[in-house]
């Protein structure tokens, strides 16, 4: 028995501890935070375990019900919710959880309340479980002054708000990507630990990317500017190579490869969802935090996607996200557009 090696083994840095240091910088900080995370956290492995034994467990199924969304609930998505409900309920530290499964915002009951409101959508690209694709869970975490009595325009905040944001990739290996607002960190489950370790820190999207990742398919639905940037990725006017298409269909999946790798995540306006497919307070916001966290930007053809105001919980838009050159060129693409009308 190698005893060197298992000593080395308890000086790694996990996400407990990696969340203590950091709530160590703020002094008068009283650690209702890291409550918050290690119930998030514990959610994550849950689903994580379930998400594994799916086919063993009978999970895959549809569970016969269909969500707010009118998209069919799959067995794995019911367990998910239902775990990261009472993961964060049970940690007394939020106010109101907004789930992409549940049609109307839950107001915690006074006695388990806290100051954070959290956005969530607990199993996102469900569709791909039965064909192995990766899958995830995204969250968002909003602060709220506990003065008074909780309502929805405590989460109808812009993104820009959020104070913490992340997601958790269910693929090859379970990975926990995340932000309270200063950089962007990469944590993978040691399954023979049962901890999340610091894999990734520091994570920098890269300027300029090689990839770009959009569902083709409804080109023909598409506006100008999304158009002719995907004609200038396939053919370029300037002598640089062309992009590669990448495109999972697995939010959590796509944006993940965007992240490390540079390039672009779209899902554009088009004539079938004038206004755009993804929601915008648990998909479009903790991803654009994300991204903006780790030098990149994220535009919803109009503006900065953080700076959007949802006024329902379930509000659509669309997004282009990713490497901060390519999407300068889709913004000068929607400007040269805006001044032809």
């Amino acid at each position: 028995m190698d005893h060197a090696a298992d000593a080395h083994r308890t000086d790694l840095m996990t996400i407990t501890r990696f969340v203590l240091n950091e709530q160590s910088k703020y002094p008068e900080s009283r650690g209702d935070f890291t409550i918050l995370l290690s119930h998030i956290v514990l959610g994550c492995k849950f689903v994580c375990s379930s998400v594994n034994k799916a086919g063993l467990a009978k999970l895959i199924g549809l569970a016969g019900e269909t969500n707010i969304q009118g998209e069919e609930q799959k067995k794995l998505d019911v367990l998910s919710n239902e775990v990261f409900i009472k993961a964060l309920v049970s940690s007394g530290r939020t106010r109101i959880l907004v789930s992409e499964e549940d049609e109307n915002a839950i107001f915690v009951e006074p006695s388990k309340r806290g100051r954070y409101c959290v956005v969530f959508d607990p199993l996102d690209g469900s569709s791909n479980i039965d064909c192995g694709v990766s899958i995830g869970t995204i969250f968002g975490i909003y602060m709220v002054k506990d003065d008074h009595e909780p309502t929805l325009d405590d989460v109808l905040q812009p993104g820009k708000q959020m104070v913490a944001a992340g997601y958790c990739m269910y693929g090859s290996s379970c990975t926990l990507v995340l932000s309270t607002g200063n950089g962007v960190n990469g944590f993978t489950l040691d399954p023979s630990l049962g901890e999340f370790i610091l894999t990734h820190p520091d994570i920098k999207i890269p300027k300029k990317g090689k990839i770009y990742s959009v569902n083709e398919g409804n080109a023909k639905n598409w506006d100008g500017p999304t158009a002719k940037f995907v004609e200038k990725c396939k053919f370029p006017t300037d002598g640089s190579s062309s992009k590669s298409l990448r495109y999972i269909g697995s939010m959590v999946a796509d944006v993940h490869r965007t992240l490390l790798y540079g390039g672009v995540f779209m899902y554009p306006t088009d004539k079938k969802s004038p206004t755009g497919k993804l929601r915008v307070l648990y998909e479009v916001f903790p991803m654009s935090f994300l991204i903006e966290k780790a030098g990149g930007q994220a535009f919803t053809g109009k503006q900065r996607a953080l700076d959007l105001v949802p006024t329902k919980i379930h509000e659509r838009s669309p997004v282009f996200l990713g490497s901060y050159d390519d999407i300068e060129e889709i913004k000068a693409l929607y400007a040269a557009e805006g001044k032809k009308e």
